[in-house]
């Protein structure tokens, strides 16, 4: 499409946009820190107690429920495009545990009095569009009128208890795979700026919206210990909650990373965003780069990725069958970036 064309600009509307206005992580764990644990229940195999993708709870023998919710404001200008791009992030963590989704509830925030009608029944048509190809319905949900636009889902999916994948199940040894390219956060500072071209804005729908459905049967390889996916905190702030939860170090290589054309040139000419800064202030201590990995690298590893891929961490004997799910489903920038080993939580970029 031709967003020079598009009648209104959504991101106007807010301050920031998609997985970019997260609450940094340090900030977010001295909200979370006097929050109390769920309490101690059984069949609660996944819960607020780590940094999970979403809650999960066991059902039966054969079936668990997980649970997650998502929702931002805009990223991009086009109603339609935003829709689809929130909903497909918010599936994102149910394919991050390893599920299948069930159905989804919409979470809505609009300025009626901004916003006409017709753009708002497009972002819900976004929304719906993306959970019709997922094979979900959208049952339901809660709207309110909010001074910013606001969209995403609740959902609801199942999982085997015996397949749900933690992000913290990691081992020593495992290598890590990434599913999707990096640099979303840099094109959507470009897009805001009105500096996005018509291939960048293309490459950046393709990815965003592009469903992590490989989470199902990659977590059904037995060789397949930890899954999370990339979003808000940028490659390194998730890649420490693996390696925190496993009390694991890792090391990644810059240069086998997978990274949106465009973005790599804008990041080279210094594009960032501002949660891209609050991020590295969040866990600069917990990350060593290696001397010559310049500001702008740092940049796209701290750079939040609004549905972005899924990182995987598997023994290397999984490699090829991880890797073949990805590039048969057609992720194929999927790729190793790099490996884990004994450690205390931390991260060496070279």
């Amino acid at each position: 499409m031709d967003t020079t064309k598009t009648p209104i600009r959504l991101t106007e509307f807010s301050h920031g946009g998609g997985c970019g206005c997260k609450i940094a992580p340090a900030m977010l764990s001295d909200i979370l820190s006097t929050s109390p644990i769920a309490a101690l229940c059984p069949d609660l195999l996944v819960g607020n107690d780590s940094s999970d993708d979403a809650a999960v709870y066991r059902i039966n023998d054969q079936q668990a429920i997980v649970a997650t919710t998502d929702f931002f404001m805009p990223i991009v200008d086009d109603p339609f495009d935003f829709g689809r791009i929130a909903a497909t992030n918010a599936l994102s963590d149910v394919y991050a545990m390893g599920a299948k989704p069930l159905f989804a509830l919409a979470i809505v925030g609009m300025p009626v009095d901004k916003l006409p009608i017709a753009a708002i029944q497009q972002i819900l048509a976004g929304g719906a569009s993306v959970c019709n190809d997922a094979g979900i319905p959208i049952a339901g949900g809660h709207s309110i009128d909010s001074p910013e636009p606001i969209y995403g889902l609740v959902a609801i999916g199942i999982v085997h208890p015996d397949k749900v994948k933690r992000n913290d199940g990691a081992r020593a040894g495992d290598v890590l795979i990434l599913g999707k390219p990096l640099g979303i956060g840099i094109l959507s500072a470009a897009l805001k700026k009105g500096e996005l071209g018509e291939r960048g804005y293309r490459d950046m729908l393709a990815s965003t919206t592009q469903l992590n459905t490989p989470g199902a049967p990659v977590a059904d390889l037995p060789d397949v210990h930890a899954l999370t996916d990339v979003t808000g905190f940028g490659l390194l702030g998730h890649l420490l909650e693996m390696c925190r939860g496993a009390g694991l170090d890792a090391d990644v290589e810059f240069n086998r990373l997978p990274i949106l054309a465009d973005a790599l040139r804008l990041a080279e000419s210094g594009y960032a965003t501002g949660a891209s800064t609050r991020n590295w202030a969040s866990y600069a201590k917990s990350v060593q780069l290696a001397e010559g990995v310049s500001e702008w690298q740092k940049k796209l590893l701290t750079d939040p990725q609004t549905s972005g891929g899924l990182l995987v961490a598997c023994a290397p004997g999984a490699e090829a069958n991880v890797l073949a799910i990805f590039h048969d489903q057609g992720f194929a920038s999927a790729c190793k970036i790099g490996s884990l080993r004994a450690g205390k939580g931390e991260i060496a970029v070279r």
